[in-house]
């Protein structure tokens, strides 16, 4: 106890704050052996790899399932516990600095270094997010039981969510949504009250109640049950729901993509995502800014066709004050606003060839120079590039530098066009749907089977964009809660069917009765018209439509 006495002694004209606490006078060792205190209360000095072992010995006996449990529920023990011997040891300067204590304590315990990237001391609405680097638990279960599919912190969220529900005295919940222990490259967490969770927390849930421990994992094996049923009864649709950039990736090509963008966002190396126009390459870019160490760094981007050539420099750089003509004040670029983070350089290949050069010296030197400023300002920004052009090509016309291409295309990510993603039609579809619903304050409509064979058989010129555009225009005309073939833009109809592979082939009369088909929706069922647009006389198109049709 003489370690805690000396910490009130000290703080007797003083109360505590959170940064106040320190390891070296937290911790004390009786000189005789045998008893260790932390704040005054004896813990023990356990191995980590031999409660990796025990992690390991609990999956392997019980079940990854159960093992989950015992763990989240003994981190959440000793969560309360340490937020029970904080409150009583020290006089705090506010009840927010004992709340807010539970993250330092985590990184002085060994368990993890926290960095809270948004908090909320609110009583009424209690909450946080933040990285964990170094987790012991993600540690442990690489080590001992490889790559996981699903977060592994647990003890962690359990102690996060056991410290937060005592200091606020209710139920507070902490979720991992990524994990280095599942490939991803940093552990994130985020804390809410019960009440401010949606239905994600129907799965976690189980873990955090203080019912016996068969009660809440029978509650959760038929959870996981009623999950399992419902993936089997369908294709497994693949959205990364902890980023904003909502990509499906159903088909091989979209797959092993996103494998590729996993794997590179866990290096800082500069990017090249080369793809049609409308194929998602600013969401790709923004899923490596999410799943890389940045992810709590701004996420900048900029067209650089759209900006004329005389501000692009200003708009990169920065400028002085007096630099220009409108200059009237110092102003930093989108080089030194994304400090910490990721900034996309979308359509480079557009860039003028003077900025060219400029571009290429910052990427050389990290250091932009504003314009109308001599001196150089250290840049930390990982920079990602996008285009839809043949930059190659471009090398070999002598439209853009060869140095400069080979200093962005260190890595190069080609987005698969929509075409070659047929797999991900529907699923995205349904997903710009119910997200158009939910902006317009309508019921979440369906398409009829017509609409959705429509939509799969449409070659797609403008990829995702043209899709989104597509359905919704049809949700604002739709005169039902489905969307029919009526509702869909006329030249999905009009198109001819797409042939990807050979088990699509069909016989010519097949394919020459479902353009007839498209021709009349896309006329409005007048057959006269259908039979300009097809160029055939009137006579033909009835001869055709009645063998079409005996």
């Amino acid at each position: 106890m003489i370690g805690l006495a000396l910490i009130l002694i000290d703080l007797a004209e003083g109360l505590m704050r959170a940064a106040d606490l320190d390891i070296h006078e937290l911790l004390h060792f009786v000189p005789e052996g045998g008893r260790i205190t932390f704040a005054g209360e004896r813990v023990l000095l356990l191995d980590a790899v031999a409660l990796g072992l025990l992690r390991k010995e609990l999956i392997e006996t019980l079940g990854a399932t159960a093992a989950r449990a015992v763990l989240t529920r003994f981190g959440y023990a000793h969560g309360w516990r340490v937020a029970e011997t904080l409150r009583k040891g020290f006089p705090w300067d506010s009840e927010d600095d004992w709340r807010a204590a539970g993250a330092r304590l985590h990184t002085i315990q060994g368990l993890v270094r926290a960095e809270v990237t948004r908090a909320s001391l609110s009583p009424a609405a209690p909450g946080a997010e933040g990285i964990w680097h170094d987790s012991y638990e993600a540690e442990q279960h690489l080590l001992h039981l490889g790559q996981a599919d699903e977060p592994v912190c647990w003890t962690l969220v359990g102690f996060a969510s056991g410290y937060m529900s005592c200091v606020y005295g209710k139920e507070v919940i902490a979720i991992e949504d990524r994990c280095r222990g599942k490939g991803d490259a940093v552990c994130r967490a985020v804390v809410r009250g019960k009440e401010e969770w949606g239905p994600e927390l129907a799965m976690h849930l189980p873990f955090y109640q203080k019912a016996c421990l068969d009660s809440a994992l029978t509650q959760l094996t038929d959870i996981l049950k009623k999950q399992e049923q419902q993936l089997r009864s369908r294709r497994v649709l693949r959205v990364d729901s902890t980023t904003s950039s909502g990509l499906v990736s159903s088909s091989p090509a979209m797959i092993r993509t996103l494998d590729l963008a996993r794997r590179v966002a866990q290096v800082d190396s500069t990017v090249l995502i080369t793809g049609e126009s409308g194929a998602g390459k600013e969401r790709l870019a923004r899923f490596i800014h999410d799943a890389s160490a940045r992810t709590a760094g701004p996420f900048l981007a900029i067209n650089c066709a759209a900006v004329p050539e005389t501000l692009l420099e200003s708009e990169l750089f920065g400028h002085a004050r007096g630099s220009f003509t409108g200059a009237s004040q110092d102003r930093a670029g989108l080089f030194e606003a994304a400090n910490g983070g990721t900034l996309l350089l979308d359509e480079i290949g557009d860039v003028p060839p003077a900025m060219q050069v400029k571009l290429l010296r910052v990427l050389q030197e990290r250091e932009v120079r504003r314009v109308g400023e001599n001196r150089a300002r250290a840049i930390n920004v990982r920079v990602l590039a996008a285009t839809n052009r043949d930059l190659l090509a471009d090398v070999h016309g002598a439209r853009f530098r060869q140095d400069l291409y080979y200093r962005i295309r260190v890595v190069e990510i080609t987005v698969p066009s929509l075409r070659q993603r047929r797999d991900d039609i529907l699923p995205i579809a349904r997903q710009f749907l119910a997200a158009a619903a939910k902006r317009f304050g309508k019921k979440g409509p369906s398409l009829s089977p017509e609409a959705a064979n429509l939509l799969l058989r449409y070659t797609w010129p403008g990829n995702v964009r043209e899709l989104e555009n597509a359905l919704e225009r049809a949700l604002a005309l739709a005169r039902s809660d489905r969307i029919g073939v009526d509702d869909l833009p006329p030249e999905l109809g009009a198109a001819p069917p797409t042939v990807q592979t050979a088990d699509e082939v069909r016989t010519l009369a097949e394919v020459e009765r479902d353009y007839i088909d498209a021709a009349l929706r896309a006329s409005g069922g007048n057959r006269a018209k259908a039979a300009e647009t097809l160029g055939i006389g009137a006579a033909t198109l009835y001869r055709k439509l009645k063998q079409a049709r005996p």
